[in-house]
């Protein structure tokens, strides 16, 4: 498996929620030096991580935290 994520994301400090299980299948996130987030899923890593800036990912915190994204509202 071949991770092709650029140099600056290849050292990051990954982690994942408290809530996900040992058993993979989980969105984990990293926050890079120049203050972005970096997201990525660990079922597959030999994808890239996808990086959103702060604000991005501070929108999308609000969203989720005031159930925007909640799969059974869709």
């Amino acid at each position: 498996m071949t991770n092709h994520a650029p140099d600056y994301l290849q050292n990051l400090d990954w982690f994942k929620a408290e809530a996900s299980s040992g058993s993979g299948g989980c969105l984990e996130v990293a926050f890079t030096p120049d203050g972005r987030v970096a997201l990525r899923d660990n079922e597959d890593l030999s994808n890239p991580p996808f990086v959103v800036s702060e604000h991005v990912w501070t929108c999308f915190l609000n969203g989720a935290t005031n159930g925007e994204f909640d799969i059974r509202k869709h």
